[in-house]
């Protein structure tokens, strides 16, 4: 199945270090994020993309979101979710290095479980970087629905799914 716009969002369990203000730099233990429960009455922005500290995420992706991320949120977004196949410490530090600060929850997908849900997963071994990636994708989902879906036709580019369009969207 590829999830698309009037989908239920598929429960999956997602594991993030929160970000803690009083230890900026501290590495907490991991907590779990249940999409279902979690986003069930809220407005939710989750961009999901290949890998963390990868050039096009690094540069085009996840930084937009972090600039965006107050203009996101006036829009009545309760969270924004990061969310990449790396493990939850990469992505901790990942946050950290492009000053996430809490704004945004940046979230593990290691084991492939929303990739294999959504239909939302590339192969990339022959790039070495594994055969289980999530492709370039954002969504509003809105009490566990989804509203609003762009995959990348080019998951090396940021075209749809970056912070401006999801703006728009909003």
């Amino acid at each position: 199945m590829v999830l698309q716009v009037g989908n239920e969002f598929p429960e999956v369990s997602l594991k993030y270090v929160p970000y803690d203000a009083t230890n900026p730099e501290a590495c907490g233990l991991p907590q779990v994020l249940d999409t279902k429960k979690d986003f069930a009455g809220k407005k939710v922005v989750i961009f999901g993309l290949p890998g963390a500290f990868t050039p096009t995420c690094s540069a085009q992706h996840l930084p937009l979101y972090v600039t965006k991320a107050e203009a996101i949120k006036a829009k009545g977004v309760d969270l924004i979710v990061c969310v990449s196949s790396n493990d939850f410490f990469v992505l901790d530090a990942w946050g950290k290095h492009n000053k996430v600060n809490g704004k945004i929850i940046m979230a593990s997908d290691a084991n492939g479980e929303l990739g294999r849900a959504t239909g939302l997963s590339l192969d990339l071994s022959k790039m070495g970087m594994g055969s289980q990636r999530l492709t370039r994708f954002a969504a509003i989902v809105i009490d566990g629905k989804v509203t609003h879906l762009s995959v990348e036709p080019n998951p090396g580019e940021v075209a749809v799914s970056g912070a401006d369009n999801i703006l728009a969207a909003l």
